[in-house]
């Protein structure tokens, strides 16, 4: 059966943090606070200028997720959609979920004429997600991440 990809609502909040949760433990360690997680999700969910979430359906299921936040370039006049908050159950991995998931987002960016790139940040260490990444056609930038967090 082929993978559905349609846009998560306010009712897939409890999925959604339940995959953030499980990617933050999965990739970087890290338990988050559900008392930031679960109404960060849903703000999001409710106000698309914030973000959106796609979620991924193979028989009914849900079985992965792709977050996507936005930047404007004052530089090149357009919008960078950010992908965030990718996750695959592990049993549905290496079966196009990720792939489903990101010719969807870039279909949709590449229908909007304003959207000029797609980014992404990846974990330095993952090197299975920035091979996946790198076979979607994404190239590392000479740019690093740097941040103050709290403030």
């Amino acid at each position: 059966m082929p993978i559905h990809v349609r846009a998560a609502t306010v009712a897939d909040a409890d999925i959604v943090c339940e995959f953030n949760s499980k990617l933050a433990l999965e990739s970087e360690g890290k338990t988050l606070d559900a008392t930031l997680l679960k109404p960060g999700v849903r703000k999001a969910l409710a106000d698309g200028n914030k973000g959106r979430y796609f979620l991924a359906e193979d028989g009914g299921q849900i079985v992965g997720q792709l977050g996507v936040t936005y930047e404007w370039s004052d530089w090149r006049n357009g919008w960078f959609w950010w992908i965030q908050s990718v996750y695959v159950r592990p049993e549905a991995r290496r079966r196009g979920v990720f792939r489903s998931l990101f010719q969807h987002v870039q279909q949709a960016a590449q229908n909007d004429p304003e959207v000029i790139g797609i980014r992404l940040y990846v974990e330095r260490e993952n090197h299975a997600a920035h091979g996946t990444y790198q076979a979607m056609g994404l190239e590392w930038t000479t740019y690093q991440v740097m941040e103050r967090y709290p403030l």
